[in-house]
């Protein structure tokens, strides 16, 4: 079953991407680049190559920042410490395994996970092994934790919460995986006494963090169609934990604000999205899967603006920095857009492998990481 599941997953990417650079029909190629009058210029601060980046596995290994601090991973195993202001190296950890989930950080360890189903756990002054444990499934997503369990979520629809000075296991729970599913999941998110994570057959569980008792589900998409394409609602990008609401995007289905204590949906739209959010003017900006980007109100009074000119162009996650909500896209470019009303006000080419991990904003920086390994920060000015 998992082969079968395997190569549904593969051939279903092979179909979006052949939908997404057929040059014989016009209306299904990427949008050009349309040209505008420049308000703002990306002025990169720094920059570094990582290992071998995001690899041939279609993984996202997004970096994590911690402080002044920002860890990252790339496929090859390496692991590194850098200093957020000024990109230099203060330790590199070489695992010598394929890495899938992108790395989370906690008090003292930094975390990362494998095709192999290890969790692994660094130290973080010294990035020296602490412990591994396996947890029986693709790690694709950081591991997140709350300096007492570890919690990874699978690609085989499990969530997992290791002890965080041994790695045994504490709890399990596995949801039922659809026989087709994107090839991804989201990243669990700690709240209060509590992680939640999001799940490939459309739905948000909470779970006690202690004990794995399921808290409340949420329903945020529900399959639709004829076909099992047609019928993936994966809940895939990071959920979005802010001004005491949390938000979720499937694609094909909706974007939903939801009570995190309750579980109570507050809010939903209509939406298509497997990557990150981003918050801000009042805004949820939520990256559509056909290239939208679109700026729903947190109040729920539907959306506010939407930009279309990124049609299937593969765009990243957003970030919000100032008064800018900025993506990347297949490419490798970054595109800055005024949060008041979507114009475009900036754009920068970072690498012409592409860009598909969500964007990172930490003090007044823009972190972009390519999939050829490429990390650059930037300042909008």
């Amino acid at each position: 079953m998992t082969s079968l599941r395997a190569l549904l997953i593969l051939a279903s990417l092979l179909a979006f991407s052949a939908c997404s650079s057929t040059d014989s029909d016009e209306e299904q190629a990427p949008a050009e680049l349309i040209e505008f009058d420049a308000e703002r210029e990306f002025n990169k601060v720094w920059s570094r190559s990582i290992g071998d980046g995001q690899g041939n596995n279609y993984t996202r290994l997004s970096p994590v920042v911690d402080a002044d601090t920002l860890f990252i991973a790339a496929t090859n195993g390496v692991v590194e410490r850098l200093n957020l202001k000024n990109g230099t190296v203060e330790w590199v950890a070489e695992l010598n395994k394929t890495l899938l989930g992108g790395v989370g950080s906690g008090e003292t360890i930094v975390m990362v996970g494998t095709v192999a189903g290890d969790v692994i756990v660094l130290d973080k002054e010294t990035g020296k092994e602490v412990w591994s444990a396996n947890v029986g499934g693709e790690v694709l997503a950081a591991p997140q934790t709350n300096n007492k369990f570890v919690f990874v979520q699978t690609l085989d629809g499990q969530m997992v919460a290791l002890d965080i000075n041994d790695g045994s296991r504490v709890w399990s729970y596995r949801n039922n995986v659809p026989v087709l599913t994107l090839r991804g999941t989201s990243t669990p998110v700690i709240f209060r006494n509590s992680v939640i994570a999001g799940f490939a057959n459309g739905t948000v569980v909470s779970f006690d963090a202690k004990t794995g008792t399921v808290q409340w589900t949420v329903r945020v998409a529900l399959a639709k169609g004829n076909s099992e394409i047609d019928r993936i609602v994966d809940i895939d990008g990071k959920l979005l934990l802010t001004n005491g609401l949390l938000y979720a995007v499937s694609y094909q289905g909706k974007v939903a604000a939801i009570d995190p204590k309750s579980g109570n949906r507050i809010w939903t739209n209509e939406a298509s999205s497997s990557v990150g959010m981003s918050e801000g003017f009042g805004n949820i900006y939520v990256s559509g899967s056909d290239g939208s980007i679109t700026a729903f109100e947190q109040n729920g009074n539907g959306a506010r603006w939407a930009q279309t000119v990124l049609a299937r162009r593969n765009i990243t996650g957003s970030v919000s920095q100032s008064s800018y909500v900025v993506v990347g896209d297949f490419e490798g470019y970054l595109h800055a857009l005024s949060q008041v009303d979507g114009h475009i006000v900036a754009r920068t080419r970072l690498s012409s492998d592409g860009i598909r991990v969500d964007l990172l904003a930490a003090n007044d920086l823009i972190l972009a990481y390519s999939n050829d390994g490429e990390l650059a920060a930037y300042r909008l000015q």
